[in-house]
């Protein structure tokens, strides 16, 4: 983005962090304190389900933005060299350096809590590294594909976009309800690796954003948009429950897509962002936020899940706890002279 800063960006970006960091905490909690699930009050329920769907928003919103920002770039075999040296190799670094902090410091982080499930806190310790190689991969073609895009018109673009949808997340969707009823191995193969599969989607949906394409869609109709897909998201979640069909949202449930992209679409049209200040300490130090956060979430998980409250107050605390400890990290580590920004992966 350079020294011009877009403030719907910086918005967007902020809230992707704290939506990450939530999913993390509501997790946590929830997964942790898995044995007492048949205790939980429907409130309770309805709040984890409710949270998941917030919690997806974060991971959509970023890869969006993403697209929005590199996808109309003009890229030769100079500036593709440059791109991977500036960003592919960067991350690849700090991916390998934080998968060794994180594994060092699993073994000396000590859980005291019988509550505790070992081997789910090591999940949860390492959830969000599967997000560096999937970024990572998608760098890798960034200049491939924007080259591609700028050889075709807006149609032939929505077209392809359209048919890559129904495959990456209405055939699947239709697999899952017919799997949930009992009718089962009913998959069509086929393969979106060229297209970078559902989170190529998201990308390529932040360059149309860029390019206009929604721009007719009145904001009245992506707000409503917004508010069934988070409704559905819900209701498919309870209704799996009672079915007892393990269900677990992921970015492929094609409610996710249309929720997060309504929002982003409805983001890009904001002007003047309030608490400004706020919203660009938080974006700046967005990804930095996200490396660390999962080492304060292991030792605080045991420390929150024993509280006397519900699992909804002690999400929402776990989730704040995080938040402060993860930006008073990243701001020290910041402030590290020849360590700090590169550690971080700061821009």
């Amino acid at each position: 983005m350079g020294k011009t800063r877009v403030e719907w960006i910086d918005l967007v970006r902020a809230i992707a962090i704290l939506t990450v960091l939530y999913i993390h905490a509501t997790d946590g909690i929830y997964i942790i304190s898995s044995d007492a699930i048949l205790n939980y009050t429907l409130f309770s329920r309805i709040f984890n389900f409710a949270s998941l769907f917030i919690g997806r928003i974060g991971v959509p919103f970023f890869l969006m933005i993403t697209g929005y920002l590199l996808l109309d770039r003009t890229y030769d075999d100079e500036r593709v060299r440059k791109f991977w040296q500036k960003n592919c190799k960067g991350l690849i670094i700090v991916t390998v350096i934080w998968a060794v902090i994180y594994a060092i410091s699993l073994q000396f982080i000590t859980v005291g809590s019988g509550q505790v499930n070992f081997s789910e806190a090591g999940n949860l310790f390492f959830s969000h590294m599967w997000y560096m190689p999937m970024i990572i991969g998608m760098y890798l073609s960034m200049p491939f594909v924007a080259s591609a895009l700028k050889h075709f018109d807006d149609e032939t673009i929505w077209q392809a976009t359209n048919v890559f949808t129904v495959l990456a997340f209405i055939l699947p969707f239709v697999t899952l309800v017919l799997d949930m009823h009992g009718i089962q191995n009913v998959n069509i193969q086929y393969c979106l690796g060229f297209s970078g599969g559902i989170y190529g989607i998201y990308i390529l949906l932040g360059y149309l954003v860029k390019k206009g394409q929604f721009k007719n869609v009145s904001s009245r109709i992506l707000a409503l948009a917004a508010v069934i897909s988070f409704a559905i998201c819900v209701v498919f979640q309870y209704y799996a429950f009672i079915r007892g069909y393990h269900f677990e949202l992921w970015y492929e449930f094609p409610f996710v897509l249309t929720g997060s992209f309504a929002l982003f679409e409805l983001c890009s049209r904001m002007g003047k962002v309030r608490a400004y200040p706020l919203v660009t300490f938080l974006s700046k130090y967005s990804f930095a936020v996200f490396l660390v956060h999962n080492l304060f979430r292991l030792p605080l998980l045991p420390v929150v899940v024993q509280l006397p409250y519900s699992e909804p107050v002690k999400a929402i605390i776990l989730w704040i706890l995080l938040i402060i400890f993860s930006y008073i990290a990243v701001v020290i580590i910041y402030r590290i002279p020849r360590f700090g920004k590169y550690i971080l992966y700061m821009r």
